[in-house]
């Protein structure tokens, strides 16, 4: 038997799966290749954010927060790419992110079912990189870069409220913590399932 997922009149709610230590220190072995990882992470976000814009173009609501949350990403985006130029990296292809990827496969079909399952793994991503982004902020030396991860990581925060409460102005939070808790079950499997890497997922 599941604990609930959201707390009593809270937009938060728990992981079910921690992630190791491991990945940390995989991540601080091989700093570069997490950085490049960090700023695909960065640009998909915005991508993500603008084709609910797209998909949603009646929802005001939906809108308005996901155009403010595409720039914000696309900011982070290139603050991560400033620190690729000063560490003499440069930007490399996009790979497919198997964890978003699986997530998605969980979208339902449906016009309301697809939305609350889109918001809701939007804020479940969100929340994870909270997680990782924190970890890595924690585990860093004092110093500009540990600087950018804790600001990351408070972003990540608010991101993933945004996506719940946007889920709260269409259903009730009965359907959505029903809906949460299986999702946070699917989360935790997917994330058990892939390797440890110097990656965001």
């Amino acid at each position: 038997m599941h604990r609930p997922a959201l707390l009593p009149n809270s937009t938060m709610y728990t992981l079910r799966l921690a992630t190791s230590p491991l990945w940390t220190q995989t991540v601080l072995a091989n700093f570069d290749a997490f950085l490049l990882d960090h700023a695909a992470a960065e640009k998909k976000a915005s991508g993500m954010a603008m084709s609910m814009v797209s998909h949603y173009p009646d929802k005001l609501d939906i809108v308005t927060s996901m155009v403010d949350l595409a720039l914000e990403e696309l900011a982070h985006f290139r603050q991560v790419v400033k620190i690729l130029h000063q560490r003499g990296l440069i930007l490399a292809a996009d790979k497919p992110d198997t964890y978003v990827n699986s997530l998605r496969q969980l979208q339902r079909k449906g016009s309301d079912v697809y939305l609350l399952d889109r918001l809701l793994i939007g804020s479940i991503v969100e929340a994870r990189g909270c997680e990782r982004f924190g970890l890595i902020a924690a585990a860093l030396e004092p110093g500009e870069l540990q600087q950018f991860y804790v600001a990351i990581t408070e972003s990540e925060a608010r991101h993933e409220d945004i996506f719940y409460k946007l889920a709260a102005n269409y259903f009730p939070a009965s359907i959505i913590n029903e809906r949460l808790d299986q999702l946070l079950d699917a989360e935790a499997q997917i994330l058990a399932s892939l390797p440890i890497q110097a990656a965001l997922h």
